[in-house]
């Protein structure tokens, strides 16, 4: 959620970054909406204030009067007090309600793009930030695509997924379950490398939990709801790992925080039928790995920089080309201040998958969730969240069956040999 203040300092930078997100005259509107609707709580705070100062400077003379026996002029004081406390609370109902109204308009704008972010309202648009070295893999021309593939090597089974589930469902089995398996330990061992704390998460999560991270309303339609005990299955680990720190306020030393976590993901939103979305492609449940920073301000690009290296790392032992597109502002997410998506080349359906988003969201999340540090002047701060898949598993898996796909069976990249057993998968 953006922060008031900066609605008010810096009006132009958020109406123009709003503009840069594509976003309709009525939404930009919201701004000035905003800072009126603040306006008036403003003012109903400072009515309020005036009431409760007559109120505490009454009660001062009502004691004075008791003291010096003028009981009957302390009654009437007492009863223009009576009069004060209920027109008082007339101000805190109002108070309470503009601050209501407030709140449910903030919540709906989403974050300012960093300056760096590209204009542009589709994915076509977004800017190529790095590109491996390598060429492209050439396969046959009877190469499989990996949905043809699980059924040779015995990975997955779309067609048990719906039986059992419905649509959009994987069962793996075999050397899929074994695959997975694998890649999930290699990226939980890479993450823990590279300094990050790893945390079993509940996969489901309250409502504050959801709003705090961004997803509650913007993602509301796309969560998978138990209505019955009002929660949400996560749409990542990214939930549940940075809501840790909700209401919370660190010391400065204790920054930065790293944490990882691996959790399946549920999204109710599976896209369009076609090929584009067959097998893999889009799912509505997957296993993923997350790293989650939270931040000094100062430090927290450095950060991002590096969560690029590492999910860049990992791409590299697994052998399989990759891109890496800076999000132009029409393609971002909500709460995303800065987004660099990693995708994978799929060799045999000749097309690029995303495997991995990294963001700053920089102080977008941590105000929602009040989670602030304390400096070593003593003043208190809202650090910076950010978080990245490292990595997605379904797509990875896919493009790990068609890219490495040989006449003698699927190769398995030398970094994964020792979690998987073998070498090729045949």
């Amino acid at each position: 959620m953006l922060e008031l203040r900066i609605l008010r300092n810096e009006k132009d930078r958020v109406t123009e970054g709003l503009k840069k997100r594509n976003l309709p005259d009525e939404v930009i509107d919201l701004v000035e909406e905003i800072i009126v609707m603040d306006d008036t709580r403003k003012k109903s705070q400072s009515e309020m204030d005036a009431i409760l100062a007559q109120i505490n400077q009454i009660s001062r003379e009502v004691g004075d009067l008791m003291k010096t026996g003028k009981r009957d002029q302390a009654e009437d004081l007492k009863t223009r007090v009576a009069e004060l406390k209920e027109t008082n609370k007339v101000h805190e109902e109002s108070l309470r309600n503009a601050q209501r109204l407030l709140e449910e308009k903030l919540i709906t704008l989403p974050n300012i793009p960093h300056v760096s972010v590209p204009f542009g309202k589709t994915p076509e648009e977004n800017e190529v930030f790095k590109t491996w070295e390598g060429p492209l893999p050439s396969l046959p021309e009877n190469a499989l695509p990996h949905w043809e593939l699980a059924k040779k090597y015995q990975v997955f089974d779309m067609e048990l997924g719906v039986k059992i589930s419905g649509s959009g469902f994987i069962l793996y089995r075999q050397n899929g379950a074994r695959l997975q398996r694998a890649l999930i330990n290699f990226f939980l061992d890479e993450a823990s490398a590279a300094g990050y704390e790893e945390i079993q998460a509940p996969l489901l999560v309250n409502s504050d939990s959801a709003r705090g991270t961004g997803q509650l309303p913007d993602k509301e339609g796309q969560m998978y709801y138990v209505e019955r005990d009002d929660l949400y299955l996560i749409p990542t680990a990214e939930v549940p790992v940075t809501n840790i720190y909700r209401d919370v306020i660190l010391k400065e030393t204790e920054l930065p925080i790293k944490l990882t976590g691996y959790t399946p993901c549920f999204r109710r939103e599976a896209g369009s039928y076609g090929a584009h979305v067959k097998g893999l492609n889009r799912v509505h449940q997957f296993d993923k790995i997350e790293i989650v920073r939270i931040e000094h301000p100062d430090r927290s690009y450095d950060a991002l920089m590096e969560m690029l290296q590492h999910v860049e790392g990992l791409l590299q032992k697994l052998e399989l080309p990759y891109r890496i597109l800076r999000l132009c502002g029409g393609d971002m997410g909500f709460a995303s201040a800065l987004t660099f998506d990693f995708e994978v080349w799929s060799a045999a359906q000749q097309r690029w998958l995303e495997v991995s988003s990294v963001s700053n969201f920089e102080t977008f999340q941590t105000h929602r969730m009040k989670l602030r540090f304390k400096s070593e002047q003593g003043d208190t701060k809202l650090a910076h969240s950010l978080n990245g898949s490292a990595l997605a598993l379904a797509r990875i898996v896919a493009s790990l069956l068609e890219n490495h796909q040989t006449p003698e069976g699927i190769r398995i990249p030398d970094a994964l040999v020792p979690y998987f057993g073998k070498n090729r998968l045949s």
